[in-house]
């Protein structure tokens, strides 16, 4: 049996309608679970970031393992550019970054092009209520793409307790090593800031000494220089005053 041409436009046609109807539906009908993973994608970056892992015998699901663990934290929602805190408890849990207003900056290494107006940090304490971690946002350039992580700072406010990204399009086995546990087992104890108070960690070409003699250096990703440069410029705008600056200052000052 042959078709017309009219005939077999036609069929396409109406194929092509139920097709991208029922992908609409689909993908509709799951954008409430794809955002509740998103979320908890999140949230399991934000405690590897502290070098917190699932045990492998535990009985909880990730989600409950999840909830359970980030019930020893708190957000802050903090103002950037004066370093306030304008929120915390219910009002920061459910704060949504691609809401807040962006605000430009200079020209800069780690090429940002504009920072939120406002940002969501999480304090973690210890078995005696104490500040124990801080877990910041950061994000910059490296070759391929803008890569987005945490960095976990101790209540010094200047040992790092680990880093983790969560997002990134750099090339797999070499800027995308950043996902390598070997490579992030290298920031705990490293120190950002120097006895002036400037920002000097770095991630060098090679590798860096032992902590205690070379505390301010990580070592570089094997045939990535770009995304090396990256990961220290993104360091160097994210703790300096046009970052964490202000809001360092008054955790320091106990106003935070």
């Amino acid at each position: 049996m042959q078709f017309s041409t009219r005939y077999i436009l036609g069929f396409a046609l109406v194929l092509c309608l139920i097709s991208s109807t029922l992908l609409s539906i689909t993908a509709v009908s799951l954008r409430g679970k794809q955002e509740t993973n998103r979320q908890l994608d999140k949230k399991k970056s934000v405690l590897m970031a502290c070098n917190i892992s699932k045990p492998e015998k535990s009985e909880l699901s990730d989600a409950e393992w999840i909830a359970e663990e980030f019930a020893t934290f708190e957000a802050q929602i903090v103002n950037l550019s004066t370093g306030e805190v304008v929120a915390t408890g219910e009002e920061a849990d459910s704060f949504d970054p691609d809401l807040i207003e962006r605000i430009p900056v200079e020209t800069n290494p780690a090429q940002i092009v504009d920072v939120p107006k406002e940002v969501r940090v999480f304090h973690r304490k210890d078995e005696n209520g104490k500040l124990d971690t801080i877990v910041f946002p950061i994000y910059g350039k490296g070759l391929w793409s803008t890569m987005k992580g945490f960095l976990a700072v101790k209540a010094d406010l200047n040992t790092i307790y680990g880093i983790t990204y969560y997002s990134h399009g750099e090339t797999p086995g070499l800027g995308g090593e950043v996902d390598n546990p070997k490579w992030k087992a290298h920031w705990p104890n490293r120190k950002i800031f120097d006895a002036d108070g400037k920002v000097a960690i770095k991630v060098i070409k090679g590798s860096a000494g032992p902590q205690a003699q070379d505390p301010h250096s990580v070592d570089g990703l094997s045939g990535a220089t770009i995304t090396s440069r990256g990961v220290g410029a993104m360091m160097q705008y994210w703790f300096s005053d046009k970052g964490y600056g202000p809001y360092l200052k008054k955790l320091q000052e106990g106003k935070a």
